[in-house]
């Protein structure tokens, strides 16, 4: 049996340690290798490949973000170096995932679970941790503000902006300036519930109001998007308009 795969990859090293493990293992056939989640996606219209090893931490759209637009999905194995996405992972049932860097140990492994699922035992879930979607999700986080650390919920946060090392929380309530990257909070929150439209803005998507091909308003506030994350804003109503 050969296992048709595609890598869908941003970092360059990343994507070549993968393609090599895929080019060394037995079975596997690497179809094409893309770095640019879009591209992915007009891909994977046009081709149906066995197995995508898909990255989540990519600019525009994060994996989690395109395998739920995902027009026709193959199995699915997730690549990150944060291992707080395997519940979400495990609840779109991803066939596994890897947790960076990985080895050519752990990438066997993982490739044994594809060719069990591909052999004729495609119960689906069964594969996968089961305590894992037990878990209740988390709807808040703590921040620092000075000396203090204040409870935010993830549903009052109407947009977060970025301005060098700090962050300044946007909230009905409040504005909490906290010592944080923009960066590593895109990996933190759910990609259902925010959207990054700007190097320096993160919206939460239940308080957008209006979208437009610059600007998108949000909470009465005025919020420009950027030329790299104008496609992932534009998938985003694509995939919520009304036809």
């Amino acid at each position: 049996m050969t296992i048709r795969c595609v890598i869908v990859e941003d970092e360059p090293l990343a994507r070549k340690l993968l393609t090599h493990y895929v080019e060394t293992t037995p079975g596997l056939e690497l179809m094409a290798t893309i770095s640019h989640p879009l591209e992915a996606l007009t891909y994977l219209k046009e081709n149906q490949p066995d197995l995508l090893f898909l990255d989540i931490q990519m600019p525009e759209i994060t994996g989690i973000g395109l395998l739920k637009i995902m027009p026709r999905r193959p199995l699915v194995v997730l690549t990150t170096a944060y291992s707080e996405y395997a519940i979400e992972g495990y609840a779109l049932d991803v066939a596994d995932y890897l947790l960076k860097p990985i080895t050519y140990e752990r990438f066997l492994q993982s490739v044994e679970k594809i060719e069990t699922r591909l052999s004729g035992n495609t119960a689906g879930p069964t594969t996968m941790a089961p305590a894992a979607p037990a878990e209740t999700p988390v709807e808040y986080l703590f921040v620092k503000d000075g000396t203090k650390s204040v409870r935010i919920n993830f549903a009052d946060i109407q947009y977060i902006e970025g301005m060098k090392d700090y962050v300044r929380i946007h909230t009905p309530d409040r504005k909490v300036t906290t010592l944080q990257s923009l960066k590593h909070l895109v990996e933190v929150l759910s990609d259902t519930d925010f959207l990054r439209v700007h190097h320096s803005y993160i919206v939460g998507v239940d308080w957008i109001e209006e979208v437009q091909r610059d600007d998108i308003l949000v909470a009465g506030q005025l919020i420009p998007v950027s030329d790299t994350y104008r496609g992932g804003v534009k998938a985003f109503v694509e995939g919520r308009e009304l036809k």
